[in-house]
């Protein structure tokens, strides 16, 4: 593997972190807040740092092309990269004083994880609030894919890259012929989809910052606001249905979305397994708490179906957001919730965990098998929308659920270890690693993960980064074989 060629685009990927520090910056210097030069060094840091990486390994035509293995090395490194200096803001305006807390509020932006180490959010600068939905809206589409977007030098690469931070996107079928074009129509997209919910925010009657941090954490599905409460601090049933509305949207694969708004084709979207059986858990989920909530809990049918549809959709899509604690909501609506941590929204969509066709192939994997079970003989394909899917595919999603589950076992045992009760320690891994953030217990949609011991802040980095890139991108390479030299 050429290390040079990793590093030389490593540097221009650094730049680009460090020129996104622009708005905060501009925000901060416009409300004449102290933070201002927490930015600006933050910026000039990063910025100097990018570039001399840059300038200090020169390609020549030949290396400019990545192989599997060097996209992989750069993806990994970007997203380690963009959150250590990501972390700058936090430290040197003193918001967060401990490197490793600004660290790990760094790495939950740009997962979309959401989870906070502030205990008070909103004694906050609005810049700093501003970089931490900032850095959702990025990780959300993936700063890797703005990087091909945004450069066309890398060619062939393009795809290696892709496919190494989004495992679990559009697989076996391109939408343009250059990846480049993909990356492009997928962030126009989402940025379209992003100015409508901020006009639709300022339709309902928020605050033009409010409208911002909540658009930049809803379509990652990140789930950071500029409120202690969340969603919950603005007591609106039409700014809850907006956000409901765009949360459901970000977990369907943006795929769909180009055959819908480029094809004309909104047939791809409806018939879509995927989407339908998406759709199906989301409904089932929402009518079995909503149920729970009125028969075990006592609420009224109108507070069950606002407050058990906007947290259901919240924690299946992965986003995070909250407007009551569901943290006291009754047991079987708790374990549901801990379901959905699991489950998660669709591939190709900004939504973590292990993603709902990934459920799908697993169930007809089984129903296959049973039926080989007494028919030894029979060939039996594994189809989805009526094509048939690979064995490599399937062996994939097989091993990466098992690596999911085993990930998280071993991580819960440490966590457990540190003395964290079980449910804490469960959720807060569950919640890491499938890019939710607020968990149950200690970690509930109230409180924050400032009081996880170092070591269990460490343990949790690992999850949301391996959550995020779908852990084969982060764990190859801890094999030796992915650095022998060639």
């Amino acid at each position: 593997m050429r290390i040079k060629v990793t590093l030389h685009y490593l540097g221009l990927l650094i730049a680009i972190v460090g020129s996104t520090m622009l708005l905060p910056l501009c925000w901060s210097l416009y409300s004449q807040e102290p933070c201002t030069a927490a930015f600006a060094i933050s910026m000039a840091i990063t910025l100097s740092s990018g570039l001399l990486l840059w300038r200090l390994t020169p390609l020549d035509a030949s290396g400019r092309k990545l192989s599997r293995r060097e996209a992989i090395a750069l993806v990994a490194g970007s997203w380690i990269a963009a959150s250590l200096f990501g972390a700058l803001p936090y430290q040197l305006s003193g918001a967060l004083p401990g490197f490793l807390d600004a660290f790990f509020e760094a790495m939950s932006g740009y997962t979309t994880t959401g989870a906070t180490v502030f205990t008070v959010i909103e004694s906050q600068y609005q810049g700093i609030l501003l970089w931490r939905a900032l850095t959702q809206w990025l990780g959300g589409m993936g700063i890797i894919m703005l990087f091909v977007a945004l450069f066309p030098m890398l060619g062939i690469g393009s795809a290696h890259l892709a496919e190494a931070e989004m495992p679990g996107g559009q697989q076996g079928e391109k939408l343009t012929a250059r990846m480049r074009d993909t990356a492009k129509s997928l962030w126009l997209i989402y940025f379209g989809m992003t100015i409508a919910e901020f006009v639709l925010l300022r339709i309902a009657g928020m605050h033009v910052f409010d409208a911002i941090t909540v658009t930049l954490s809803t379509l990652p599905v990140g789930g950071f606001t500029a409120t202690d409460l969340s969603i919950g601090a603005y007591n609106s049933i039409f700014v809850e249905a907006i956000v409901i509305f765009f949360m459901i949207a970000a977990g369907v694969n943006f795929g769909l979305y180009y055959y819908l708004i480029w094809k004309r084709q909104p047939g791809r979207l409806l018939r879509n397994p995927e989407f339908r059986l998406y759709i199906t858990l989301l409904i089932g989920a929402i009518l079995l708490i909503n149920i729970d909530l009125v028969a075990n809990m006592g609420m009224s049918l109108g507070d069950a179906l606002r407050y058990g549809s906007f947290n259901t959709v919240s924690i299946m899509t992965t986003t995070g957001f909250n407007t009551t604690d569901f943290n006291v909501w009754p047991e079987f609506s708790r374990s549901l919730i801990l379901v959905l941590m699991v489950i998660g929204a669709s591939a190709g969509s900004t939504g973590g965990a292990l993603k709902v066709i990934r459920l799908l192939v697993l169930a007809k994997y089984t129903y296959r098998r049973i039926l080989l079970a007494f028919n030894p003989r029979a060939v039996v394909p594994l189809k989805i929308d009526g094509a048939v899917i690979p064995e490599g595919v399937t062996s994939r999603i097989i091993s990466l659920t098992i690596l999911y589950f085993a990930v998280l076992v071993v991580c819960f045992l440490i966590m457990s270890a540190l003395g964290l009760d079980k449910i804490t320690a469960l959720s807060s891994v569950t919640a890491s690693l499938g890019n939710v953030g607020p968990g149950l217990g200690l970690v509930g949609p109230m409180d924050n993960y400032f009081f996880i011991p170092a070591v269990g802040k460490g343990v949790l980095i690992f999850c949301m980064l391996a959550g995020r890139l779908e852990l084969f991108t982060l764990l190859m390479l801890f094999t030796p074989a992915f650095w022998r030299w060639r």
